[in-house]
């Protein structure tokens, strides 16, 4: 099993009991994921930000405009941080103290370039639109050249990082398990609905297998 290592800026103090460290369970986080809360510092003022991201190996991908001032901050600084929660229910306690989340979230440390080579952008953005959706990309048309042009990408390489997960049910007072009150899980998930065609030629095409697929891999079964 590969742990990153632990240190003063990644390791978990509260809670110790549902840290891990594993990169494949970290992995399996960001993989479940397609938004990621990413941090910056500008002009003095620290901000937190909702991102669309992919991920290959230990890489990081984000994209934005090439006037993108969270971007920017982010390379003038050389690194960042991020993290991805799921919540996944509910907890519901007999005292108002116990209540509580289930959940699973990760918090990723790294050091941040511009890619500017236009193969790299092309296989960055091909591993964001893979995350986001396999088979897409094959299906779209190419980026024109000034597309790329104007599009800013950004690589974080994950040097430490560190998880924390809740997947138990509720944790009371002994002495309140006798109570007359409902205690207990709502489990929460996200799902896909049916897919709606755009206006226009796609109302009279067939809805491609790989959007299908997605459709039938995330649906409330």
């Amino acid at each position: 099993m590969q742990e990153y290592s632990k240190s003063k800026l990644n390791r978990i103090k509260r809670g110790q009991i549902r840290a891990t460290y594993d990169v494949s369970a970290i992995n399996t986080i960001l993989d479940a994921g397609f938004i990621g809360y990413v941090s910056y510092i500008y002009e003095d003022n620290a901000i937190t930000l909702p991102m669309a991201y992919g991920r290959k190996g230990d890489k990081i991908y984000l994209h934005g405009s090439q006037a993108n001032r969270m971007l920017l901050a982010l390379l003038e600084a050389k690194k960042m941080s991020m993290t991805v929660i799921h919540l996944d229910a509910l907890v519901l306690a007999r005292s108002g103290l116990h209540h509580s989340v289930n959940y699973r979230s990760a918090t990723l440390f790294g050091a941040v370039k511009k890619i500017e080579d236009p193969k790299e952008k092309d296989a960055a953005l091909f591993c964001f639109m893979e995350h986001m959706m396999k088979g897409r990309w094959d299906e779209i048309r190419p980026m024109h050249k000034e597309e790329l042009d104007r599009t800013l990408v950004v690589e974080m390489t994950i040097e430490t990082a560190s998880a924390k997960v809740r997947d138990v049910g509720v944790g009371d007072e002994p002495e309140d398990y006798n109570l007359d009150v409902w205690a207990g899980l709502v489990p929460l998930k996200q799902v896909a609905e049916y897919p709606i065609p755009d206006k226009g030629l796609p109302q009279q095409m067939e809805i491609p297998a790989h959007v299908l697929a997605y459709y039938e891999e995330n649906k409330n079964s």
